[in-house]
């Protein structure tokens, strides 16, 4: 049978069918348009909805008066007020109402109280670029309404993949000043201070003035990164730092510690060379990354694919480089920042950043160490833990550091009591100094009065201690 005598024989059969069932056809026709009819309906009513409610929002917004406010330096005023040189009441109403709903998600997290402490709190960023930039961008999101951000640099073609805001219209101008016309779209009640200028231990009082709440250091040379965190540190003004973010691509391996607890970090144990020179060991908290580092070469920019590659330079004489960095490294090391800052200004509960976890090398030598002290002086063949357990006790517990002393290199496990069997409830963390110099006390000696005010030190880990075992007899 050929091609057309089938489509012939089917629309015979076609018709037969549809003569001999009308009624149901049409049944089933009509029941078919008007369910296509009512969700049109429904669609297109709730497309009427959503665009009358974005063009009211959008009416709103543009008639409050935040939106003619004058970012340029702290304490500029509204383009409108009235002559008395004050917003009417209702206007302050309207315009709260719109910031609440803005930061609706942090008020549920942080509470009411926490979000308004955020809001009043001052913090300098210094350094505008992948990681600056984003810790300043989630700052303003969660509610920091005055921020002062300084760097001499400009945007570049290379610093597009990881910068927060920046774009090809920002190219050559001052990363300040991007930052600053796109952080007014985000929150225009917002205060952005923004210095063009180069951080120096010469005009560190001046750019570092108004008794900010947090510093974060975001700078990429070595001894200008260590002259702010020294500014700071005597000048006790908080303080948190950038380590490196080049070269590096897993994100599970970004940590948040204080500057004497990180390794695998080049620019870290730089820094903390540097810093131990001039005095300061420790109490400097940081975000790194414990990734190996990687052996990639700066490369130049390709000139014949850019035109005029001068014209991208950040400072004229200054030959345009692309850095190894994948852009969202930086930018995950910002958000860490950020979220450091917002959780201790918003005075989250028992927020205390672990030391580094997977430490598999350690764990296995504090175990080893701890089974010859345990053979050594009580006779003990085995323990009443493995090594996950010593990992678990090292970290989660005693937050990878010495009760006495905090962050150590060479961490060990002892018994805290020696009258008492070894356990989750009786083992504490010391450097190995400290917990042979333990392992000499006399058996009926009151541990907590000899160790005195050394001991109180690290009153957050017995806390710690009992919420983790559900046990607090070790402290009684």
């Amino acid at each position: 049978m050929s091609f057309a005598d089938r489509v012939s024989d089917f629309s015979e059969r076609l018709t037969h069918f549809l003569s001999r069932n009308q009624d149901t056809v049409r049944l089933t026709l009509t029941v078919v348009a008007t369910s296509a009819l009512t969700a049109t309906s429904i669609l297109g009513f709730q497309a009427v909805r959503r665009q009358r409610k974005v063009r009211s929002i959008k009416e709103e917004v543009a008639a409050a008066p935040i939106h003619s406010t004058q970012l340029t330096s702290f304490g500029t005023l509204p383009l409108n007020e009235n002559s008395f040189g004050k917003k009417s009441s209702q206007a302050e109403e309207f315009e709260e109402s719109l910031i609440h709903e803005q930061l609706s998600r942090n008020i549920a997290f942080l509470g009411e109280d926490n979000v308004q402490k955020i809001r009043k709190s001052f913090v300098i960023v210094v350094g505008a670029g992948g990681v600056g930039s984003w810790a300043a961008l989630m700052l303003l999101r969660s509610g920091v309404e005055r921020i002062r951000i300084i760097d001499f640099d400009q945007v570049t073609l290379s610093s597009l993949n990881r910068h927060a805001v920046a774009t090809q219209a920002d190219v050559g101008t001052p990363k300040v000043k991007a930052i600053q016309k796109h952080f007014k779209e985000i929150v225009p009640q917002a205060k952005i201070d923004a210095r063009i200028e180069l951080f120096s231990a010469e005009n560190a009082s001046e750019l570092l003035a108004g008794n900010p709440d947090y510093v974060i250091d975001a700078i990429d040379n070595i001894e200008t990164k260590v002259d702010l965190i020294q500014y700071c540190y005597e000048h006790k003004l908080p303080v948190m730092a950038s380590m490196g973010a080049g070269a590096k691509a897993d994100p599970t391996r970004i940590q948040i510690a204080d500057v004497s607890n990180t390794f695998e970090d080049p620019l870290a144990r730089s820094v903390r060379r540097k810093l131990k020179k001039r005095g300061i060991v420790s109490g400097v908290p940081v975000v790194y990354s414990t990734e190996k580092p990687h052996h990639v070469k700066l490369l130049p920019l390709e000139e014949e694919k850019v035109g005029n590659a001068d014209d991208y330079a950040a400072l004229p004489e200054f030959r345009s480089r692309i850095l190894p960095v994948l852009g969202t490294i930086p930018s995950m090391f910002g958000m860490a920042l950020a979220t450091h800052i917002i959780l201790t200004l918003g005075n989250w509960p028992n927020f205390e950043p672990l030391a580094v976890k997977n430490r598999d090398s350690t764990y296995h030598k504090i175990y080893k160490e701890l089974l010859v002290r345990e053979g050594a002086q009580f006779n003990q063949k085995t323990l009443p833990f493995d090594i996950k357990d010593v990992g678990y006790i090292f970290e989660e517990m005693w937050l990878g550091k010495s009760i006495l002393s905090g962050p150590a290199d060479k961490p060990a496990l002892v018994r805290w009591d020696r009258r008492k069997p070894l356990g989750f409830t009786n083992v504490i963390c010391l450097t190995r100094e400290e917990a042979a110099k333990h392992d000499q006390l006399p058996d009926d000696v009151d541990i907590a009065a000899h160790y005195g005010e050394g001991w109180s030190k690290r009153d957050s880990s017995k806390k710690k201690l009992s919420r983790n075992t559900g046990n607090n007899s070790l402290w009684k």
